[in-house]
C-alpha cells in the first residue's frame, strides 16, 4: 500500500511538473515605442514576445510601454546588467549611447 501511494505521488508530481514547465511563450499585447530624435521616426516594436531581447537604437531617448505587460529596460546591450521595470502605459528615459536594451517581463 505504501509503495502504491508513493508511486501515485511520484506520478502526480511528474505530470504536474511537466504541465507547469510547458508554459507557452507569452507575447505582450500592444507595442513598445522608442523616441530617438526629432529627425527620426518613432521606433515601434509591436507585440513583443517575452524572453526576447531588443537592443535600443544608439539615439534612443525615451522608451514608452504601450503593452499590457511589464517591460524591463536594461543598462546593457544584450539585456544584461541592472534593469528597471517600466509598467504598462509608462515611460522611461534612456540616455543615448546604444548600450541599452529591453525585454518583456
Amino acid at each position: 500500500m505504501r509503495a502504491l501511494v508513493s508511486a501515485a505521488a511520484a506520478l502526480a508530481f511528474a505530470v504536474g511538473g511537466t504541465a507547469a514547465g510547458a508554459a507557452p511563450a507569452y507575447a505582450a499585447t500592444g507595442e513598445v515605442v522608442v523616441f530617438t530624435t526629432e529627425f527620426e521616426e518613432l521606433r515601434r516594436y509591436p507585440e513583443p514576445p517575452s524572453g526576447t531581447c531588443q537592443r535600443l537604437p544608439e539615439t534612443a531617448h525615451v522608451l514608452v510601454n504601450l503593452t499590457d505587460a511589464d517591460v524591463r529596460m536594461h543598462a546593457g546591450a544584450n539585456c544584461f546588467g541592472p534593469s528597471v521595470v517600466v509598467a504598462p502605459d509608462h515611460g522611461w528615459h534612456a540616455p543615448p549611447s546604444g548600450l541599452f536594451s529591453f525585454s518583456v517581463a
